[in-house]
């Protein structure tokens, strides 16, 4: 039986997601095997495994923190939102189906046991799992039938932290708050608070956490400073997509309004000389050596919304002396067609942008895969790729095309060509593709010399550079949370849970005995 700790928050981002992973970092450095877990979590970011299923991207975040291969038991549902009341559901790293808000509250408490043998699955390999929840556990319309907070808590019996962000102001409120509007023997799982992005002097707060270990009745484990820790976040409340001054080499994001998967981008926050700007109009557009259109949840509706808003036409006005640069949705929007006859977004046909000769059918199956190989041409030539497609179409060259690259399909063994390459364009259906090797710091490399810029540096390690992040992480946290409290009430948990289990144990063997003593039943 693995020992297993609970990470709840006041509200959505108050920083469980980073917490869950620096927990798992300090375990592992300690020298357990370590899992994260988080039952049920809503994102348009997500990552292909390599069985070919599809999980969120923040407990693949944590398990590298934790130096564990990304499984679909780490997160067995994902919810990726179709529209403001709707979303894909995926269970097992598997879809099965498009559900209203209201169809999934219902339906979601059948989902219980593919949690539990998800969370088992990891007991099996881990001693320690880090459970993060979401959103709020005092969310009074949602508690009924909860299966990824105090529900899940109860489900799997595990001790809970409560972290509040103080940043945003009201932190006592939050944490005594969110205290208050539990039940009773949920109350009794909460075993300490966390004060979570503090600026400034912690003795100011002295006054503060005695009143709220007083009034709460646990322990406030943890006064966490503001972190400049640069890791995935959760997609709909990102401050990535905040302005960013212009710097040398200037990269632009068409930020949609159903944008998925943008972290494919987030190497470029890691050079000195380059900005990465998320734009969502021509006003901000300007004039980027680089655009970036990223993955869309509906290709087809975010292509209408570029065509309405100006963007498209802007992008066309610039696609002669501008590199352009689409994956996936991005890649779709930016060819001839885009057809959807089997209504799998808004249905019917619209017209592409035109600047890649392709025409691309939305399929009922979706295709999720990893993938390696070799860019084809450009200034990208030779260079090797590894990444993973999550994609509901099929793409198909018109003409003497020349192909972005050929990879070969981990899941199936199979060769074959993606993308496609065309002057200043060019688009994959690879995510993932700018992480591995120096294919970035070509990019950055190239911009700046068309400028007639020489950049300083010659590229960026984006996985050594993620180590060190999560080790900094680890440090901050070491330094600033009671270690030993936390370590203390995973023991007497695991101990409470190992005594029920052996009094269990014991009786089964007694009744097996019996049943052998009197020639069976």
């Amino acid at each position: 039986m693995a020992m297993r700790i609970m990470i709840q928050g006041t509200m959505s981002n108050a920083g469980k997601s980073l917490i869950a992973a620096g927990l798992c970092r300090i375990f592992r450095q300690d020298g357990y095997r370590v899992a994260p877990f988080k039952s049920q979590n809503m994102a348009l970011n997500s990552f292909i495994t390599k069985e070919g299923l599809e999980m969120g991207r923040a407990q693949v975040m944590q398990a590298e923190a934790a130096g564990m291969e990304p499984t679909v038991a780490m997160n067995p549902i994902l919810l990726k939102p179709t529209n403001d009341i709707g979303s894909q559901v995926i269970v097992n790293g598997e879809v099965i189906g498009n559900m209203s808000a209201r169809d999934y509250f219902a339906y979601k408490k059948k989902l219980v046991p593919d949690i539990l043998a998800a969370y088992h699955r990891l007991e099996e390999q881990a001693d320690i799992i880090v459970i993060e929840g979401a959103g709020s556990p005092a969310e009074i319309n949602l508690k009924e039938n909860d299966i990824v907070n105090m529900g899940l808590a109860e489900l799997l019996n595990a001790p809970v932290l409560i972290a509040g962000d103080i940043d945003r102001g009201g932190v006592f409120a939050q944490l005594l708050g969110t205290q208050l509007l539990l039940e009773e023997s949920e109350r009794r799982r909460v075993k300490g608070f966390i004060i979570n992005k503090f600026r400034g002097d912690v003795s100011i707060l002295a006054p503060g956490i005695r009143m709220l270990e007083e009034r709460g009745g646990v322990p406030v484990v943890g006064v966490v400073p503001y972190m400049q820790i640069s890791l995935e976040d959760e997609d709909s409340l990102t401050t990535r997509f905040d302005a960013r001054q212009e710097a040398a080499v200037d990269i632009a994001v068409i930020r949609f309004p159903r944008i998925s998967n943008f972290t494919d981008f987030s190497v470029f926050e890691q050079f000195e000389d380059v900005s990465l700007r998320y734009v969502d109009s021509v006003e901000k557009l300007h004039h980027p050596d680089m655009i970036l259109l990223p993955g869309s949840k509906n290709t087809m509706e975010d292509l209408k919304w570029m065509r309405q808003n100006g963007l498209e036409a802007a992008i066309l006005h610039r696609s002669a002396e501008t590199f352009i640069f689409g994956i996936c949705g991005g890649y779709q929007m930016l060819g001839k067609q885009i057809a959807d006859p089997h209504g799998v977004e808004t249905g019917g046909v619209i017209r592409g942008m035109g600047l890649l000769p392709v025409t691309t059918e939305l399929g009922e199956q979706k295709v999720r895969t990893r993938v390696g190989g070799e860019i084809l041409g450009g200034m990208l030539d030779g260079c090797e790729l590894n990444g993973y497609e999550i994609h509901m179409g099929i793409s198909r060259p018109e003409g003497d095309c020349e192909p972005f690259c050929r990879i070969r399909d981990e899941i199936t063994g199979k060769e074959r060509t993606d993308g496609i390459f065309a002057g200043n364009v060019c688009g994959t259906y690879v995510h993932g593709i700018f992480d591995h090797g120096s294919i970035a710091g070509k990019i950055v490399r190239h911009l700046a010399e068309r400028k007639g810029l020489v950049l300083g540096e010659d590229g960026v390690d984006y996985g050594l550079f993620k180590e060190q992040q999560y080790d900094k992480l680890a440090a901050t946290l070491r330094k600033y949370l009671d270690l030993d409290a936390i370590y203390k009430m995973m023991r007497e948990y695991e101990t409470k849970e190992r005594g029920v289990w052996d009094v269990r144990q014991t009786a089964d063997e007694t009744v097996e005995d019996r049943a052998v003593g009197s020639g069976g039943l």
